[in-house]
């Protein structure tokens, strides 16, 4: 299992040698470093390349090479404890999943929740999956919790070149620009069909989202 890790990225925007908010499309590199028994590093730019560290030499050794994420997955992360809080499209999206074959999406799901950010992205890099980190009704997470500029924009532009999606639950994080440095957003990011299904609850009408494992419009034949 891995302990933990670090994100970090490069934007191209500066104003006087000092880094600040820009649009996430200006990010040129990035990537993160994940330790545990092994030590890793995962770099994106021009496509994503997983490095492992090789004891012996004490270098990085190219692990994989383009790497891409499989399209659909049966798994997802969320912090389910933060249930009561959450808008009604998210809750009806777990509900659904939670529902299993009797519910509308007809297959089972697992849940997975480290609550590290890069574990759950790691993981979802080699497995697929869904991440979620929506806005909730509390105090402090009108917003959301996650940093857009240094935890958001890298994970989203990352995703998106090992052909995933990121969004903020509708819109596309990589067509954001953070208005402040610590600026947060919802966040939601994993396989392709994963993640557009998720705005598409938001495009339902109330009558449906409200439902307990209700047949979803949308998504009936």
């Amino acid at each position: 299992m891995f302990r933990s890790g670090r994100f970090f990225g490069l934007q191209g925007a500066r104003d006087g040698g000092g880094l600040v908010p820009a649009p996430a499309t200006e990010q040129i590199a990035g990537g993160y470093i994940i330790y545990g028994p092994r030590t890793m590093a995962v770099t994106f730019g021009n496509g994503v390349q997983m490095y492992t560290l090789n004891p012996d030499s004490g270098r990085f050794e190219l692990d994989r090479d383009n790497l891409t994420l499989p399209r659909e997955s049966r798994e997802f992360a969320i912090n389910a404890s933060n249930y009561r809080h959450w808008p009604q499209p998210v809750r009806a999206y777990i509900d659904d999943c939670l529902a299993g074959t009797d519910g509308p999406r007809e297959a089972n799901f697992n849940m997975r929740w480290i609550a590290s950010l890069v574990a759950e992205t790691h993981r979802i890099l080699m497995r697929g999956g869904i991440f979620l980190y929506p806005a909730d009704g509390r105090k402090g997470y009108e917003h959301g919790r996650l940093r857009m500029l240094y935890e958001c924009a890298p994970i989203a532009f990352l995703i998106e070149q090992a052909g995933g999606r990121a969004t903020d639950g509708c819109e596309p994080i990589m067509g954001t620009s953070p208005g402040q440095l610590h600026q947060r957003t919802p966040f939601v990011f994993g396989s392709t069909d994963m993640v557009a299904r998720v705005a598409t609850y938001h495009d339902l009408p109330e009558t449906e989202v409200s439902a307990l494992f209700g047949n979803r419009g949308l998504f009936r034949a």
